[in-house]
């Protein structure tokens, strides 16, 4: 037998002093592979650099930055594996030029993030961060008399964006017994019958819908795709939530309205600058519940991402390819075929 398959893990995926984060058996799972050697880099750079991915066939990434000079730059490595959904982080078009190949994982990303979803709508609907606040401060008879919730029942919840999150938070709310409108021009009527929901457009859904749930991909015709003109068409009673990515909302708009109550309030998990800075509007902002990006990191999310990148690994060493490849143009690509041989020939 020849060489091991070289594997990296950012930074990111370890605390400081170099544990696992992950709930779980995490990394260790690529233990049980004996024909692969792993290891974490160093440090975390917001950018990956060329030297941290030297001598590495492959890279499960999370949150840095892969640029086209240090992607061109790698004449090993075969792919990243990402271990969420989203690849704005990634420049895909470098990584296609480069002869690498991007995965993703979204079995591992659905189910949690729809949940935290779920969990926004909740602590709206009852005013729980309020209400935890006034309890903490004393303040009993304010917390039952001047923060009534609202019931589920009846509402509406809209969704800009219908796949693999947006159907399951329509399967989760099932119960609740509210009405389901969404807006996505990529999917057909037929695609979300099973969990009773009516598509709509967009306006639609920001105007009728007492919860709007933001669940679509960044990109350029996606980034501040609400802006002041949308929000002004939500009632002044509704709530927006947002796990997607923090650009699709301009944020500047959004606390403008929260400010001046053309909305009621709002769930937020990612920003327009992240890491967010301490002294973001958003957070003093009492109509308002905020998480660090996060709402997907449950045990269940990291058990599973292990799970299927483990088994996108073990494809590409069986010379299988891997299901959820974000640019498939670069398979039969001569730069990505030639590493890939050389790749399989090392190891025998």
């Amino acid at each position: 037998m020849g060489r091991k398959a070289r594997v990296a893990v950012t930074r990111d995926l370890f605390d400081q002093e170099g544990k696992s984060i992950s709930p779980g058996p995490g990394p260790s799972v690529l233990d049980k592979m004996p024909d692969v050697e792993w290891d974490k880099f160093p440090e975390y750079l917001t950018e990956v650099t060329t030297e941290q991915v030297k001598g590495f066939d492959m890279v499960i990434t999370f949150a840095p930055y892969w640029t086209r000079k240090t992607l061109m730059a790698c004449e090993q490595l075969l792919c990243l594996n990402r271990g969420g959904v989203g690849y704005d982080m990634v420049d895909v078009p470098a990584c296609t030029d480069a002869g690498v190949a991007l995965f993703i994982i979204p079995g591992a990303v659905r189910r949690p993030v729809a949940t935290g979803i779920m969990a926004f709508i909740l602590a709206l609907a009852t005013r729980l961060r309020v209400k935890d606040m006034v309890t903490r401060e004393g303040r009993w008879d304010d917390g039952r008399k001047k923060y009534p919730g609202i019931g589920l029942a009846g509402k509406t919840l809209g969704s800009i964006g219908t796949g693999n999150i947006g159907h399951d938070l329509f399967r989760l709310a099932k119960p609740f017994g509210m009405k389901h409108i969404a807006y996505d021009p990529y999917i057909t009527q037929d695609a979300v019958k099973d969990v009773d929901v009516q598509l709509v457009d967009m306006d639609t859904v920001l105007s009728q819908s007492d919860f709007v749930n933001v669940s679509c991909p960044l990109s350029e015709k996606t980034r501040h795709l609400i802006g002041e003109k949308e929000l002004k068409k939500m009632k002044p009673t509704a709530y927006i939530i947002n796990t997607s990515r923090g650009p699709v909302i301009d944020e500047a708009a959004l606390i403008k309205a929260l400010k001046e109550n053309w909305i009621q309030g709002a769930g937020i998990d990612v920003y327009e600058q992240e890491p967010a800075s301490g002294d973001n509007p958003l957070f003093k902002l009492e109509n308002v519940i905020v998480t660090p990006h996060s709402i997907a990191m449950t045990d269940e999310f990291y058990i599973t991402m292990w799970e299927l990148i483990a088994q996108q690994i073990r494809q590409m060493i069986d010379g299988e390819k891997p299901e959820k490849l974000v640019n498939p143009e670069v398979w039969d690509k001569p730069e990505f075929q030639n590493k890939l041989k050389r790749f399989h020939e090392e190891m025998r």
